[in-house]
């Protein structure tokens, strides 16, 4: 079995589709279930941050199922035949569905990926009721009857409305199905999602259409612009389905736009077997196209769903309603809800967005924590960060250690060491090392064998090398005495800053010079300037501070707001 379903764009639909699948596999063992949207295994979009190094988009077909109630992830083996249940390639459903069955103990996600999913759906079905809004709306009679018999039509019109184009305008210039005469006040349940494509749009309606606003100061005028858009949306709907579905057995048979193509397609194709038109043997092929065209390529009324559009006509045309009973509902309609909602302060964004990412809020620091502020740490996340090898896939970011998994393999630890520096008996496999996070062996120093370079060859290398050495050594000279070599602090600088000195050197070019045998001090010159682009932001979101929280560093708040000199390494 199988179902699709349009959630748009709120995603708590979505997640409240998992939701329903998990608590089915879990009520009924027996079962075995998989979802994904336009996006793939979102499942394991949700946990990218906890997945092993071997799944990826593109080996994870037929892989993460619902069996129990619990997530699973079939795994792929490290090298082929090496687990004799799993297959090599890619799997089959029934080859899926048998791992389950006989395996289902092996199978479990870890516990950090169903976590970050359980994350997602926690709450589930209270939350639902926390998703919606009721809201006042100034509606035509015609739309407050239609949503008593189909309240769900609502999602329709609103993503009508939300998605229009000067073409859909069209038809709202003269109202021929809503007319706003007949408007009344009545209440509407909205998600949360709905409502707030609806109520943030600016919309000015077309003076023909007859919809008029009473000024912002009224205290109706809420719910008299929401119940004008609402309306809008429930006409393009039906201006977009009324030709056809005022005359649906035009679309039917020949005398469809898409008959003629469809009949000469026949003909090229040699259908009739050569009869003559209008013979029993032709006009029986004939016949047996006409019924064929109907059912598949143009089926009938009964044969598909309806339209949002041919809904609503069909229950203005079925349905008979009292506007008198709508008059007596609007003198006792329920509260509407709040909608502070809508309007979050930062503060409470932020909050959100760290709810949304799983990461607990973080606590301010104290006065005594902000002195004993060690700078060091984001110099050694820092430096952890840049030695990641990095792929054609991206950086990754340095984990926490309590999520690093510790695995060592002696046997390739010292075979990878043996290749750099002698001769080994047995080279590792190239799997082993890309377990063990030797993704380096892959690089170009592959190519500088030592194990086959002859005392020559050996010669010429060192040769080059200090020649190399020797460029680098002038380019140093050369820069110093630019404004790119003064950009960078060295120890010698760093030193000089931490000794009174009341001596003056009269001979710059000195300086440069000794400057040029002093080291770059990397620290220093990189905390200085992670704290100069993060002090730049001022307290927004940017680059050095989204990097620093990636990696878990938190720097306190800039409470001095007075210019300060470079900082001095301690």
């Amino acid at each position: 079995m199988f179902g699709i379903t349009k959630f748009g764009d709120n995603i708590e639909d979505e997640w409240f589709i998992v939701y329903i699948i998990k608590q089915i596999t879990k009520e009924f063992p027996e079962i075995v279930a998989r979802i994904e949207d336009n996006d793939g295994e979102f499942l394991l979009i949700e946990a990218a941050d906890f997945l092993p190094k071997w799944l990826d988009p593109d080996n994870s077909t037929n892989r993460v199922f619902f069996h129990g109630g619990e997530l699973c992830i079939i795994p792929a083996p490290r090298k082929p035949g090496a687990v004799s249940w799993l297959p090599t390639s890619t799997p089959t459903i029934p080859q899926a569905l048998n791992i389950i069955q006989t395996h289902p103990e092996k199978i479990v996600a870890s516990e950090s990926i169903r976590t970050a999913v359980n994350r997602r759906i926690r709450g589930y079905p209270e939350k639902i009721r926390a998703c919606l809004h009721r809201a006042h709306c100034f509606l035509p009679a015609g739309i407050v009857a239609v949503l008593k018999q189909q309240p769900r039509l609502v999602a329709a019109a609103v993503q009508a409305f939300y998605l229009r184009d000067p073409v859909d305008l069209r038809a709202c210039r003269t109202f021929r199905t809503f007319l706003p005469d007949s408007r009344i006040m009545t209440s509407v349940t909205f998600t949360k999602c709905l409502y707030a494509q609806l109520s943030q749009q600016k919309f000015v309606p077309d003076r023909r259409s007859g919809y008029q606003l009473p000024p912002p100061s009224h205290p109706q005028f809420r719910a008299h612009e929401l119940g004008m858009k609402l309306a809008h949306g429930f006409e393009i709907l039906c201006a977009k389905s009324s030709p056809h579905f005022s005359s649906p057995k035009n679309s039917l048979g020949p005398t469809s736009p898409l008959w003629p193509a469809f009949l000469e397609s026949l003909e090229k194709n040699d259908y009739f077997k050569g009869q003559i038109e209008g013979s029993a043997q032709y006009q029986g092929r004939l016949e047996m196209a006409k019924n064929y065209f109907q059912l598949s390529v143009n089926p009938p009324e009964s044969a598909r769903a309806l339209s949002p559009g041919e809904e609503i006509l069909t229950l203005l045309q079925t349905r008979q309603f009292d506007i008198g009973d709508f008059k007596k509902e609007e003198a006792n309609l329920p509260p509407e809800d709040d909608d502070k909602w809508l309007h979050l302060s930062p503060d409470q964004l932020d909050q959100l967005l760290q709810e949304a990412a799983g990461k607990k809020e973080s606590e301010p620091m104290s006065q005594v924590e902000e002195q004993n502020y060690d700078l060091t740490h984001v110099s050694e996340s820092m430096k952890a960060f840049i030695s990641k090898v990095s792929t054609h896939k991206g950086a990754e970011l340095p984990r926490e250690p309590s999520e690093t998994p510790i695995s060592f393999d002696a046997d390739a630890f010292f075979n990878y060491f043996d290749k750099i520096l002698g001769p080994g008996p047995i080279e590792s496999d190239s799997d082993d090392l890309d377990e063990d996070g030797f993704e380096c062996s892959d690089s170009d120093d592959e190519d500088l064998d030592f194990e086959t370079q002859e005392p020559g060859e050996e010669a010429a290398l060192k040769g080059t090398l200090d020649s190399l050495k020797s460029y680098v050594a002038q380019m140093d000279q050369e820069l110093a005495h630019t404004t790119i070599g003064k950009s960078f602090t060295t120890q010698k600088q760093v030193e000089s800053l931490t000794q009174v000195t009341s001596n003056n050197s009269d001979d710059e070019d000195s300086d440069a010079e000794e400057s040029v045998l002093s080291p770059v001090d990397v620290d220093l010159n990189l905390v200085s300037n992670i704290l100069e682009s993060y002090s730049s932001q001022a307290g927004l979101a940017g680059p050095a501070s989204n990097l620093l929280q990636s990696m878990g560093v938190q720097l306190p708040d800039n409470t001095d707001h007075k210019p300060t000199s470079k900082p001095t390494k301690h």
